[in-house]
């Protein structure tokens, strides 16, 4: 519990009726949003006198990835020479291939469906594709194949994107688990927000770069707890300790932004 004094701060009074509103847009690869402001949260604590103090995190897992149907069967042959299962683009005759639905984002880079991903690997087989696919690199192809080509070559970037950081990943994860999160579900918890007004006023006391990469490096400490949560509770299939993980993951990944934007 913060001492007295501190909770009188400006720094302190500033989260007064504030809410913390998580929203995501993974289909362009965007981080979470936070947004303070008024909310509605009937959720409420008092701290030493001062009352109305909230913390709100509105969250979903089903996050808004573009739906696909995993259950769908893969293309059986090529369209342009009938060769036998090809995949984003035909080993056999080089013509690209019309999305398939049921091709994941792990499958499209040869991953495993892992919190874990080889990074290296990843921006490698990431390339690749873009070699085959972009479509300024396919302007002698037909029409039909240049469509295929904005696609697929949209979706190896939207895949990509997405399976390179981490909260998307761990979010991914979930959505290919049918892990549905109610996104009007309101979480209120005091514990976080007294961190978030200590982590605001640790900010706004900082005068240096220094002293706010030592605020950051504390704060990314936290993000690595919560993300090694997820991945024990991701394996172990505690798919409701994975979610609240991603939430934790979800608030410390803004504060960094946070934070980064005044270094």
């Amino acid at each position: 519990m913060m001492a007295s004094r501190r909770l009188v701060s400006p720094a302190f009074l500033r989260f007064r009726r504030c809410s913390c509103r998580l929203s995501f847009i993974p289909s362009t690869g965007i981080e979470p949003k936070l947004d303070l402001g008024d909310a509605s949260s009937k959720e409420t604590f008092s701290c030493d006198g001062y009352k109305d103090f909230r913390l709100v995190s509105h969250f979903s897992t089903n996050v808004r990835f573009p739906r696909r149907d995993f259950s769908s069967e893969a293309m059986e042959s090529c369209w342009s020479c009938g060769a036998s299962s090809p995949f984003l683009y035909c080993d056999s005759c080089g013509s690209i291939q019309p999305v398939d639905p049921s091709v994941d984002y792990f499958q499209i880079f040869g991953m495993e469906k892992s919190f874990d991903v080889e990074g290296h690997r990843l921006e490698a087989r990431y390339k690749d594709w873009q070699k085959k696919l972009h479509p300024d690199l396919v302007h002698t192809k037909s029409e039909k194949e240049k469509a295929y080509a904005a696609e697929q070559s949209a979706r190896v970037i939207e895949a990509y994107r997405t399976l390179t950081k981490p909260l998307t990943r761990a979010s991914y994860l979930l959505q290919l688990e049918g892990v549905h999160v109610d996104q009007e579900k309101t979480i209120s918890d005091p514990e976080l927000l007294m961190e978030a007004m200590e982590i605001r006023e640790s900010v706004d006391e900082a005068t240096d770069a220094k002293s706010l990469n030592h605020v950051k490096s504390q704060i990314d400490s936290k993000l690595e707890h919560w993300r090694n949560l997820f991945r024990n509770a991701f394996r172990s299939r505690d798919f409701e300790d994975a979610v609240n993980s991603i939430q934790r993951m979800t608030y410390y990944e803004r504060a960094v932004e946070e934070i980064v934007k005044k270094l």
